[in-house]
């Protein structure tokens, strides 16, 4: 009986966990249409809004810019409960030393992503929205983690379902996802700098490889430029970094890919994950030349970052399993530990 209703609160902990991972993932996506929508000085004060408490403040005067920021406001603190209850139930039922410190981790991101995005209006700081987006970006993978080690899936996986991942297969995906989260820095950094329309043309720039970014040149750019913003060589080279890394990722998951199908077996739940997670990539380059082609159309430029994210989390789960299923071992069947040994210590 015990057993059963131990079994009954774990499976709505994990329940929980998923719905705070979903909740997570609509914030981005309201914190992209901010950024896209210019938004983010909408409201000028913080924690209040315009005066009134952030819970009182009247619907009548959510209007314009206003809406998108102050519906950001409201659903982060949602996700702010959300994610200290989750953090709380995780310590009272969860015996597993190590997910109380994932949960712990939880909650003190949560806590900086508030901070970050109050800082950032408070002292009209671009510089600070860039880390708030990097902050968002783990934070989601962080959730969508804590979903998986809490779910039943998890916790069944035994040595009888153990099959060879190769290491270099493992090491390419790992890469691949490193890769994925330095394009997220980039991208975060090209919306601070309001660098999305530093080249108007893809996938050509300026009609080159590389485009000329000196003094004259840039100066040519501006003048023949309807981007309200002043164009700079950095932006232009930001840009044109951002699309190199978005090369190198590509290539890193299609290499990936082809090597789960051939090693792994095309039936093999790895090499599936592996052809889903090469089908976001080709979204995401979609996505990206879309903005560019649409001059930054604040629908399609949030879905570029809402694909970003979901890309991160496949790498992130992929890397967690793989190595997993590579490493597992009977005595440490419940535990990741035996994949990333940082966590042996906590037991």
């Amino acid at each position: 009986m015990n057993e059963n209703c131990e079994d009954k609160n774990n499976r709505w902990l994990h329940r929980f966990a998923v719905l705070t991972a979903i909740a997570t993932f609509l914030l981005l996506g309201a914190g992209g249409l901010v950024t896209s929508h210019e938004a983010g000085m909408s409201v000028p004060d913080w924690p209040n809004s315009y005066g009134y408490n952030m819970f009182a403040f009247p619907p009548a005067k959510w209007v314009g810019g206003i809406f998108y920021e102050h519906t950001h406001r409201l659903w982060a603190s949602a996700v702010g409960l959300m994610t200290t209850i989750l953090t709380v139930w995780i310590w009272l039922k969860d015996s597993r030393r190590w997910m109380k410190w994932l949960g712990a981790v939880a909650f003190l991101l949560v806590v900086a992503q508030g901070v970050l995005g109050g800082l950032r209006v408070t002292m009209k700081m671009d510089d600070l929205g860039v880390f708030h987006g990097v902050i968002g970006q783990a934070f989601f993978a962080l959730t969508c983690a804590i979903a998986l080690f809490t779910g039943a899936a998890w916790q069944n996986l035994s040595e009888a379902k153990k099959e060879n991942v190769p290491g270099t297969l493992r090491m390419l995906a790992l890469a691949a996802t490193l890769l994925i989260f330095l394009q997220l820095i980039l991208g975060a950094t090209m919306r601070g700098q309001h660098a999305g329309l530093a080249i108007p043309d893809f996938p050509t720039a300026y009609r080159q490889l590389w485009p000329d970014t000196g003094a004259d040149a840039v100066a040519y750019y501006n003048a023949g430029s309807n981007n309200p913003n002043t164009i700079t060589a950095f932006q232009i080279n930001l840009q044109m970094v951002h699309r190199a890394v978005a090369l190198a990722i590509f290539i890193s998951i299609l290499t990936a890919a082809l090597q789960a199908w051939r090693k792994l077996g095309k039936r093999d739940p790895l090499t599936k994950f592996a052809l889903f997670w090469l089908a976001l990539i080709i979204c995401q380059i979609a996505l990206g030349a879309w903005t560019i082609w649409s001059n930054k159309a604040a629908d399609i430029a949030t879905a570029h970052v809402l694909v970003g994210a979901l890309s991160l989390v496949t790498g992130v789960f992929w890397c967690i399993l793989g190595f997993r299923r590579a490493t597992l071992s009977p005595a440490a069947q419940a535990e990741p530990s035996a994949a990333f040994g940082t966590f042996a210590a906590n037991k």
